[in-house]
């Protein structure tokens, strides 16, 4: 498999990719090559992460060093792996701890109370002498209406995974739970450590989980300290903070006096970070100088909100106060501190987009310092988990239900930190810029689209193309969709720890803003989808932007959006204004086929951890019955419900992801259960879709034609693409049928509807139509109908040019008053509708190009003249 770099992001590092593979290609078994441009050979690391259903590779996950690699790479299958490397990477189990030799690194992971790491050496230096999680609660004060006190935890490791062990990088999984000095325990964590043959890196991906009460416990810090060895006098250590405008950087003993007067050049010279030596007559001012001067003792960074941060140091002195010396607008989080014993570089990635972010370095003038790495940084305001109301709004705000169903126990949030090692003192300004920028855009390497799109991979999409003017006109409109809404989140500033990644869900044109205070209409939380729709426009198109929008979707909404513990554990929460405020929790928003392509795409480890938890989901239906509110318990024969979309079809998602990952055909079984089910139901899948559902035993149970929630849900929340991608799995043409005859009776008016169906779809309506564009088009492809096709794309654009709208995608500027910035905003605009269109136009041309290519040729006339009433007419 050929691939290239995403953008144009330096080499530094090691980086991990997916590569895909035709059915019956490799087995288990078989040998990976890498080579570079120039064809020469590079060692790599490799493991399978998917299977075939014959038991032959899919997916495979690759790591290497980047410094190795140029622009393009190629993957191929080999006679032997090539990366046998002299020496490699041995893990030593010793005593509970992990003694972990790279080449120029020895790493020892602790377990207990003893934190991360107990020590790490580089070149035979010790770099860092002991990691530990750290986590700050606060709490109301007993007795008082306003007033909070603080407590802190340090994290206790309760179990140590090795998760890769290769010749080129360990994964090192750590899970375990903040405990106190009076022995309360809060906040489970899970940590994973990498560490790389001869890498000064250590990589930290950083997941804690919300086990609190959210009336009682706000999160007023939770990140990783480190302690780091300093050597050397005062005026050689050094401390440095990335900011908007250059680099700030200083000495905890700076060398700028008024009597004596220290000579300019070793001032200048301390600055720029040069080790200074002192000697005759300079010693003897330096040395007067340092008896009576202030030694700052510690340094913090707070990138306390979107717009703002400051630098503020101090003395040792707990009785002395901050003292501000920088604020500005957004650090990208590169950080650096150093001695004579070396510098250690850090930085968490997306650190201002993911606020409040932060560092405290302390301990300066002491033989150790403390570096503290803040996902939450606990100089800015405490994160507090409650609802905006306790009650719900539902008739008038879309909420689901009345009652209030806002609980933000088990939800979780990860970020990344990655450590570096260096020999200076402190890095120079262009180093830690370079090492800043490299954790935010991270080498990543992809294939073609060409490529993915030979493999089918993740089912049926379509490929750009302009042959003609309907085509010009939909992939200016995909294009535009996605420009929108990546300008979008830097317009309307859609940031912050819990909030990064994710869209709004319905514009209000009135006040030119989201209705971010409307119940159901406020945060997207993947609604309809968006996720696939940003996957398959990147698979297609292969814009880096498109895939930095989808990762940070994929990673957001797979932590916040669902539940990892508790009794919602393997559901999510439905839009909302906190995106766990609304009371419908469901499987729909948590399953696994959110996240399969960035799974499979970077082989990220985490993502192992949260499909985990989805593949047994169907247990959760016992206790959260998706539709309990619909039917009375007492005349129901299952314990539970499942419509046929989206609720099993998101089982289908979980149960298809489990059983490529490992190959165990009890998960295909499920899916088959299922499958027989709908087979025989009297309309087969037009049949419900409300079914009744054993989670035992998998089996659905025909109900009668009823609808909660309206027929557009069966397929408006992934049920598409996984069936499709099921029935060439399953290799099942009677399921192939059943999509195309599904497709085929959307579409049909309603009288044809009632006479096929002798009348039992009843008053169930086939509304929305444009979300059933890729059923319909899959129809038309499957049984050669040429009109089919037809009426499934005037419906498709006929969506678009809805009341007047014929710019589509197009954003109009909103005027304001006097000096205020420009406004962007598509008045009419909904992420509902935009993920939905989207995905049913790149699915749907699939189809209709390959089977029908005249349908797109005679549209032609009414997209040039989007005339609606010449479209209606149509």
């Amino acid at each position: 498999m050929k691939l290239h770099s995403l953008g144009n992001r330096k080499k530094r590092g090691y980086t991990t990719w997916g590569c895909m593979w035709k059915q019956g290609s490799c087995s288990r078994n078989s040998h990976f090559a890498l080579s570079g441009s120039e064809n020469q050979s590079i060692p790599m690391q490799t493991r399978i992460t998917a299977v075939w259903p014959d038991g032959s590779v899919k997916w495979t996950a690759h790591t290497a060093n980047s410094a190795c690699l140029g622009d393009e790479i190629e993957v191929r299958i080999g006679e032997e792996d090539n990366g046998k490397v002299a020496g490699g990477i041995r893990i030593i189990r010793k005593e509970g701890k992990l003694n972990i030799e790279a080449g120029k690194v020895f790493a020892v992971i602790g377990s207990g109370e003893q934190g991360i790491l107990e020590r790490f050496s580089f070149e035979g230096k010790e770099r860092i002498i002991g990691a530990w999680p750290v986590l700050i609660l606060e709490r109301p004060e007993l007795g008082s209406s306003s007033g909070r006190n603080e407590k802190t935890y340090r994290g206790m490791i309760q179990e140590v995974k090795v998760e890769e062990e290769g010749p080129l990088q360990a994964v090192v999984r750590l899970a375990g739970i903040h405990k106190a000095e009076d022995g309360e325990e809060k906040i489970p964590f899970i940590i994973r450590v990498s560490i790389g043959l001869d890498s000064p890196r250590i990589g930290f991906q950083h997941t804690f989980l919300y086990d609190g009460d959210e009336n009682r416990d706000f999160l007023k810090g939770v990140g990783i300290s480190f302690q780091v060895p300093m050597k050397g006098p005062f005026y050689n250590r050094h401390v440095k903070f990335a900011g908007d405008y250059g680099v700030f950087k200083e000495s905890p003993a700076l060398l700028l006096s008024w009597r004596p007067r220290v000579p300019e050049y070793i001032y200048a010279d301390q600055i720029s970070g040069k080790k200074l030596c002192p000697e005759g007559a300079d010693r003897k001012i330096v040395d007067k100088v340092m008896e009576n001067m202030p030694f700052w003792d510690q340094y913090q960074l707070t990138q306390d909100s979107v717009n703002h941060f400051c630098i503020e140091k101090k003395l040792k002195d707990d009785n002395c106060c901050y003292l501000d010396c920088l604020h500005g607008r957004r650090s990208d989080g590169g950080a650096a501190l150093g001695s004579e014993a070396g510098s250690v570089l850090l930085s968490i990635r997306d650190f201002w987009e993911t606020y409040p972010s932060g560092y405290t370095f302390q301990g300066l003038t002491e033989d150790m310092a403390i570096a503290t790495a803040w996902f939450w940084s606990p100089r800015a305001e405490a994160m507090d988990f409650r609802h905006y109301a306790n009650r719900g709004y539902n008739q008038v705000y879309y909420e689901g239900y009345d009652y209030k169903g806002a609980d933000p126990y088990g939800i979780a949030c990860t970020s990344q930190l990655t450590v570096e090692m260096g020999d200076e003192l402190i890095p120079s300004d262009e180093k830690l810029k370079e090492f800043e920028e490299n954790v935010k855009y991270p080498v990543q390497y992809v294939a073609d689209p060409e490529t993915y799109h030979q493999l089918k991979a993740f089912g049926y999409w379509s490929l750009p193309s302009r042959n003609t003017e309907m085509e010009n006109w939909l992939e200016d409109q995909l294009g535009k969709a996605v420009d929108f809404y990546r300008d979008e989140v830097k317009q309307r500033n859609w940031y912050g720890l819990f909030n990064y990644g994710d869209f709004m869900h319905t514009y209000d044109k009135e006040r030119h803003q989201w209705r971010y205070d409307m119940g159901g209409y406020a945060w997207d939380n993947t609604e309809l989808v968006p996720t696939l729709w940003l996957w398959y426009e990147f698979l297609r198109s292969g814009r880096e932007d498109a895939f930095i929008l989808a990762e940070k979707l994929s990673r957001h909404a797979s932590e916040v959006d669902v539940y990892h513990m508790g009794k919602y554990k393997g559901l999510g929460s439905r839009h909302n204004v906190r995106h766990w405020g609304c009371p419908c929790k469901e499987a729909r928003i948590a399953m696994a086929g959110h996240h399969r392509v960035y799974y499979y795409l970077t082989g990220d480890h985490r993502m192992e951890d949260i499909f985990e938890e989805l593949k047994d989901n169907e247990q959760t239906f016992y206790n959260r019955d998706p539709l309990g509110d619909f039917y009375d318990k007492k005349e129901m024969i299952c314990p539970s419900h499942a419509r046929s979309g989206p609720d099993w079809s998101s089982l289908c998602s979980n149960w298809v992801t489990c059983w490529e990952r490992t190959g165990d055909t009890a998960y295909r079984d499920k899916i088959l259960a299922g499958i027989r089910d709908i087979k025989s139901a009297p309309l087969r899948l037009i049949s419900g879709p409300d079914f009744e559902f054993d989670p035992a035993d998998f089996h659905l149970r025909y109900i009668g034609e009823n609808a909660s929630g309206g027929t557009h849900l069966q397929i408006c929340m992934g049920a598409p693409q996984i069936w499709m991608e099921m029935a060439e799995l399953l290799e099942d043409e009677e399921w192939k049928d059943m999509i195309g005859e599904y497709g085929r009776f959307y579409y049909l008016p309603r009288k044809e509807q009632l006479e096929e169906s002798k009348g039992m779809i009843g008053d169930r309506e086939f509304s929305l139509p444009f979300m059933a564009g890729a059923m319909g088009a899959y129809g038309a492809a499957r049984r050669k109908d040429e009109m089919l096709a037809q009426r499934t794309w005037k419906y498709l654009i006929h969506a678009m040019i809805h009341g007047g709208n014929h710019e589509g995608f197009e954003p109009i500027t909103v005027p304001l008053c006097g000096n205020q910035k420009e406004l962007k905003e598509i008045p009419w605009i909904t992420t509902n509708f935009t993920a939905q269109w989207c995905l049913n136009i790149i699915v749907s041309l699939e189809f209709i190009r390959k089977t029908l290519p005249k349908t797109l040729t005679e549209a032609d006339k009414l997209v040039a003249s989007m005339d609606v009433a010449t479209f209606r007419k149509a």
